[in-house]
């Protein structure tokens, strides 16, 4: 069941739901602004968040900050024609390319079929939407570049392009009096490559970015807000797993023997995942 949770002062967020890709939604309580990290998956899933803004006693968003554009995270703009909009130019450009899209079920399956759309988003794209499929693209309003910060009144907001393997257009935002990053889904797997994957190079690249941030909570869009100690356990294994791929490309065995000698003990669920994200990202295939 979603939840809006209170985080800190000025930092709240609703709870994701993973059988139909809903992620968290973040929202910073400025004095003169609200602003909404992403804007949910669906009109339901925003309207959902507004409903309990307001039974909280909390202002509606009046702008919303868009973390990349896969359509879990845009989806919901619709519901919200009275904010200010803002992502990146890439974020912008890719979202684009959505506007042509029919979203029946023919047309989500001939996407599927060319590659242009894997089946794990069209499956959730289908119980989240049921049969009435009124989703509409809506574009941001403002883009930048490289950063822009926000100030919100009391509390500011700073939006960084850090790209990585999930999407070369992924946002963080930080918000440096509550000590909270918002990862977004920078730090998860590339779902649109033949294979899921991670790339070793880009995961030291872009967890030597992270790791400027000063924060005490992290926030993953599909897992849940987490200290400082365990972010820092999973920035680790990641860190581990992607050094050692390094030594090893491609080669599973290798990676998980080596991981099983740093460790002393042999790997789990979640970390095997992981090894074979890293060496499907050691392949040539694209």
């Amino acid at each position: 069941m979603q939840k809006l949770e209170r985080h800190s002062p000025r930092f709240w967020y609703m709870t994701s739901v993973a059988e139909t890709d809903r992620p968290i939604l973040g929202v910073v309580v400025g004095d003169t602004h609200t602003l909404l990290i992403d804007a949910g998956n669906s009109e339901s899933h925003t309207n959902t968040l507004l409903d309990a803004l307001a039974e909280n006693g909390l202002d509606r968003p009046t702008i919303v900050a868009l973390t990349h554009w896969h359509w879990d995270h845009i989806f919901g703009l619709s519901a919200l024609p009275w904010t200010v909009s803002i992502a990146s130019v890439e974020t912008k450009n890719k979202m684009q390319r959505l506007l042509p899209y029919e979203w029946d079920d023919t047309s989500l399956d001939e996407r599927v079929e060319s590659g242009i759309e894997i089946p794990f988003c069209a499956d959730a794209i289908r119980l989240e939407f049921g049969e009435a499929r009124t989703m509409r693209v809506v574009m941001p309003t403002l883009t930048f570049d490289d950063s822009l910060t926000l100030d919100l009144g009391g509390v500011h907001v700073m939006l960084k392009h850090v790209g990585g393997d999930h999407s070369p257009d992924a946002v963080v935002a930080y918000i440096p009096e509550e000590k909270v990053l918002f990862l977004g889904d920078a730090l998860y797997a590339n779902l649109y490559a033949p294979s899921w994957r991670m790339t070793a190079d880009e995961t030291l690249r872009l967890l030597a970015l992270l790791d400027m941030f000063d924060a005490d909570a992290y926030v993953w869009s599909h897992g849940r807000v987490v200290s400082r100690p365990e972010y820092e356990k999973d920035r680790d294994v990641l860190r581990a797993l992607a050094t050692i791929t390094l030594d090893f490309p491609g080669n599973k065995k290798a990676i998980t023997a080596q991981y099983e000698r740093l460790t002393g003990r042999a790997v789990e669920e979640e970390e095997a995942e992981l090894i074979t994200f890293f060496v499907n990202g050691s392949r040539r295939d694209t």
